[in-house]
């Protein structure tokens, strides 16, 4: 956790704190309603879950891992995909050990500092990902698009740039979010009907008038999702105009190939938040809503490796070098010991 972070997360504590004794709150703890709605046994549940996380973790990591040592995959798309990981390891991380915490204790309460501080994080590390998706599609659109300009314009400079942004704007603009929404007040029902500590949950339970906060909280959340949403929608209609305009069949196979992996995770990631966050609250897909949120939240970190290495020949190649090597040293290891 870097100074900024922990700086925040002292501030929010303080601030939460001084409302509580003022009497501004009433309801100190939040009750997560997770999966109790699901017909499964929750050790089963715990497991399916767990696996998630360690794959999660694991193929994130072993992304990260692999674009940090491989010299040949020092390049900006590798630079952003190594970010990605990094990103999902911190996203997962925010959600899922306090599901599987749950399902071993049976203890589904969370307390009001607690449940703002997970907000908090979550907001930051989705608005990051917006920001950071937008930027891979730009890198997209130069080596398309632009390749003779290429490498002056995507040096090492400007994606240093472009990353330190996606990440310092989107914990800046979740520091507002969470700053709106701990000043509603709760004193009635505490049920979150979620698995998480997210703000359509929270909005419902607030006994105060919502309409300013939710406006607020609308722009805010719009500033993170719709300039890069559209940036990255202009960056692909250029890409695929220019790729149609290939005369040969295998350059444009292999011109489509380098990006195909970015454009269905922005799909999976988009498509997702749409119908969680955007589209009318119908009761069908306010029953739906919980399925789409695991499918954003734990679903789609635990993909997305296999997304970008199963279709990415580069990053196979390195991938197999790196087990051939791990392989090789353990026999050497094995043979040394006596």
């Amino acid at each position: 956790m870097t100074d900024m972070q922990q700086l925040f997360v002292h501030w929010m504590k303080q601030l939460i704190t001084k409302r509580e004794k003022g009497n501004d709150t009433m309801v100190e703890e939040f009750l997560l309603l997770g999966f109790k709605s699901v017909p499964a046994p929750e050790s089963l549940l715990f497991l399916v879950f767990l696996v998630v996380y360690i794959i999660t973790i694991g193929g994130n990591i072993l992304v990260a891992t692999i674009v940090l040592t491989t010299y040949h995959l020092h390049k900006p798309m590798y630079f952003f995909l190594g970010n990605l990981a990094v990103l999902e390891t911190f996203y997962t991380s925010t959600i899922l050990p306090r599901i599987l915490a749950s399902f071993i204790s049976h203890y589904q309460r969370i307390s009001f500092t607690g449940c703002f501080l997970q907000f908090y994080f979550f907001a930051s590390l989705v608005c990051t990902e917006c920001y950071l998706l937008s930027a891979m599609s730009y890198d997209r659109y130069l080596a398309i698009c632009r390749p003779l300009h290429y490498v002056t314009i995507m040096n090492g400079r400007l994606c240093f740039q472009l990353s330190l942004a996606t990440w310092i704007t989107g914990f800046v603009a979740s520091a507002f979010t969470t700053f709106f929404a701990s000043q509603l007040k709760f004193c009635g029902p505490n049920e979150i009907d979620s698995f998480f500590c997210d703000y359509s949950p929270l909005l419902l339970l607030s006994c105060s008038d919502t309409q300013q906060t939710e406006t607020l909280m609308s722009v805010l959340g719009a500033a993170c999702t719709m300039p890069p949403l559209l940036l990255t929608m202009v960056s692909y209609v250029c890409i695929i105009t220019t790729i149609l305009k290939i005369p040969s069949t295998t350059s444009r196979r292999k011109a489509f190939s380098t990006c195909s992996s970015h454009l269905t995770v922005v799909t999976i990631f988009y498509g997702t938040l749409i119908i969680v966050y955007i589209l009318p609250k119908t009761n069908a897909l306010r029953d739906m809503n919980k399925v789409f949120a695991v499918f954003y939240t734990i679903v789609a970190p635990m993909v997305n490796p296999f997304i970008y290495s199963l279709r990415n020949t580069e990053f196979r190649v390195a991938l197999r070098k790196a087990v051939c090597k791990l392989v090789t040293w353990r026999r050497i290891q094995r043979i040394q010991v006596p």
